[in-house]
C-alpha cells in the first residue's frame, strides 16, 4: 500500500479509535457513576444501552445523507456532535442528563461506520480493502486498550467526570486535522497522478459473476431485498452482541467477580483489546492474500468470517475459567475473533456490492441489525446478573450467538447483491 493511502487508513484507525473511547468512557467509571446516582445492574444495563438507541435509529439516515453529501462533511459533523455529548457527560447532575447525553453522543457517532466504508470503497483499491477495513475496525479494540488505562487512571486520581471532558476534547483534535487534510481523491493536491488514477480506476470493481454495469446509486428499498444483504445484517448482529457485553460489564466483572480495582481493571482489559488490535490487522491481510486467485467479487471471504465467528465462541469458557492468566487468553481469543468478523464481515459488503454510490446506505443497514442485537446485550446482561447473581449465562447467550452468525452467513450470503436495474428504476432513491 502507498504511504499516502496508508494516511487514509490512519485517519479511519483513529476515528474509530476516539468512537470506542468514548463509548468504553462509561463502562470504565461505572463503579463511581452507580454509586452517585444509586444505580442498579439493571439501571446500569439501561444506561449502558441507550447511546445505542439513538445509534441505531440515525443509522440508515446518516448513510443516505453521506451517499448524498460526501464523507468529508458528514464525518465532521458525526465527530463534533459526539465529541461535544461526551464532554458534557461529565457536567451531568442526574440519571436523566446522564442519558440524554448517551444519547446524543450515539447519534452522533451513527455517521462512523458509514463514513468508514464510504472511504474505503472511495480510496482502496479492491485487493487491499480487506486489511485497510481491519485497521479501520482495529480502532474500536485500541480504543478500549487506551481508554482503559488512561481513563482508569485518571478516574482513580480525579474522578470519573474529568474522565468525558478528556475523552470528548480528543474529538476536536481529529476534527481539526481532517478539515485540513482529507477530501476525495480526486480533488486532494498531496496524492500523485498515477495513484489517483489506479484508485479511480479500480474503485467500481464489481462481484465476477455479475455483468450489470455500476449505474446510477440504487434505492435503499431495492438494497433490502437482497438476501445477502440480510445475512450481513443478521451475522453482524450475531458478533456484535459479544462486542457490547464487553464494551458494557467487562469491567464491573473484572471488578465484581475477580475483585480487581478500577486501576487494575484498566490494565487487564487493556491487554486483550490490544492483541484483537494486532491480530485483527493481520486477520484482514490474510484474508487479502487469501482471495488474490479467486478474486473479491466470489464472496469467498465468508469463509473467513465464519472462521473468525467460531474462533470468537471460545468466550464460551470463561464460567469454566478460574485463573486470571487463562482468562486474559480467553479473552484475547474472543475479542480478536468478534474484530475479524467485523472488519471481514464489512470488506464482504463491499465486494459483494456492486455500486460505490451505494456503500453507506447499504453499510449503514448492516450496522443497524448489528446494533439491534448491541441494544439488546447490555440489558439482558443486567437482567442476568439480577436474576442469577453471576456472569456464566451471559457468556453462555454470546457464544451460542456467535456460533448461530458463523451458521447464517456461510448460508445466506453466496450471492453478490444484483440489483434488477429495471425494477429499481422505476422507484425514486430513497
Amino acid at each position: 500500500m502507498s504511504y499516502r493511502r496508508g494516511w487514509i487508513a490512519f485517519f479511519l484507525f483513529s476515528l474509530s479509535m476516539i468512537n470506542y473511547m468514548d463509548r468504553i468512557a462509561l463502562s470504565i467509571a461505572a463503579r463511581p457513576i452507580a454509586s452517585e446516582f444509586k444505580l442498579t445492574s439493571v439501571g446500569m444495563g439501561y444506561l449502558f444501552s441507550s447511546f445505542i438507541w439513538s445509534y441505531a435509529l440515525f443509522l440508515i439516515p446518516m448513510g443516505i445523507l453521506i451517499d448524498r453529501f460526501g464523507t468529508r462533511r458528514m464525518a465532521g459533523v458525526g465527530i463534533f456532535v459526539w465529541s461535544a455529548a461526551t464532554a458534557l457527560t461529565g457536567a451531568a447532575t442526574s440519571f436523566v442528563g446522564l442519558m440524554a447525553a448517551r444519547l446524543v453522543m450515539g447519534a452522533g457517532e451513527s455517521t462512523s461506520n458509514p463514513v468508514g466504508a464510504k472511504v474505503i470503497r472511495q480510496w482502496i483499491p479492491a485487493n487491499e480493502r480487506g486489511m485497510v477495513t481491519s485497521m479501520f475496525n482495529s480502532g474500536s479494540y485500541a480504543g478500549p486498550a487506551i481508554c482503559s488505562v488512561v481513563l482508569g487512571s485518571l478516574i482513580a486520581l480525579f474522578g470519573w467526570r474529568v474522565s468525558f471532558v478528556v475523552a470528548g476534547a480528543i474529538g476536536f483534535i481529529w476534527l481539526a486535522a481532517w478539515l485540513v487534510f482529507f477530501d476525495a481523491p480526486e480533488k486532494v493536491r498531496w496524492l500523485k497522478t498515477e495513484e489517483r488514477d489506479k484508485i479511480v480506476h479500480e474503485r467500481e470493481s464489481m462481484a465476477a459473476s455479475s455483468n450489470v454495469a455500476a449505474a446510477g446509486s440504487t434505492g435503499l428499498l431495492s438494497l433490502m431485498r437482497t438476501p445477502t444483504l440480510w445475512g450481513l445484517a443478521i451475522t453482524q448482529g450475531c458478533n456484535v452482541y459479544t462486542q457490547y457485553l464487553f464494551l458494557t460489564w467487562l469491567p464491573s466483572y473484572l471488578q465484581a467477580s475477580r475483585h480487581l480495582s478500577i486501576t487494575h481493571t484498566g490494565l487487564f482489559s487493556a491487554v486483550p483489546y490490544a492483541a484483537a488490535v494486532v491480530l485483527c490487522i493481520l486477520v484482514g491481510r490474510l484474508s487479502d492474500h487469501y482471495l488474490q486467485k479467486s478474486g473479491v467479487g466470489t464472496g469467498r471471504r465468508r469463509n473467513a468470517v465464519a472462521l473468525a465467528m467460531v474462533t470468537g465462541s471460545a468466550i464460551l469458557a470463561v464460567p469454566f475459567t478460574t485463573n486470571l492468566a487463562v482468562l486474559l487468553v480467553v479473552f484475547s481469543v474472543t475479542l480478536t475473533g468478534i474484530a475479524s468478523t467485523t472488519s471481514l464481515n464489512f470488506a464482504l459488503l463491499n465486494d459483494l456490492l456492486p455500486n460505490s454510490r451505494d456503500v453507506a446506505k447499504a453499510m449503514a443497514l448492516v450496522v443497524v441489525g448489528g446494533n439491534v442485537f448491541g441494544m439488546v446485550a447490555p440489558i439482558a446482561t443486567g437482567y442476568v446478573i439480577d436474576a442469577t447473581g453471576s456472569y456464566d449465562w451471559a457468556f453462555g447467550i454470546a457464544g451460542v450467538l456467535l456460533l448461530v452468525g458463523a451458521t447464517v452467513v456461510l448460508t445466506m450470503t453466496r450471492s453478490p447483491m444484483i440489483i434488477n436495474r429495471e425494477a429499481s428504476s422505476a422507484q425514486v432513491a430513497v
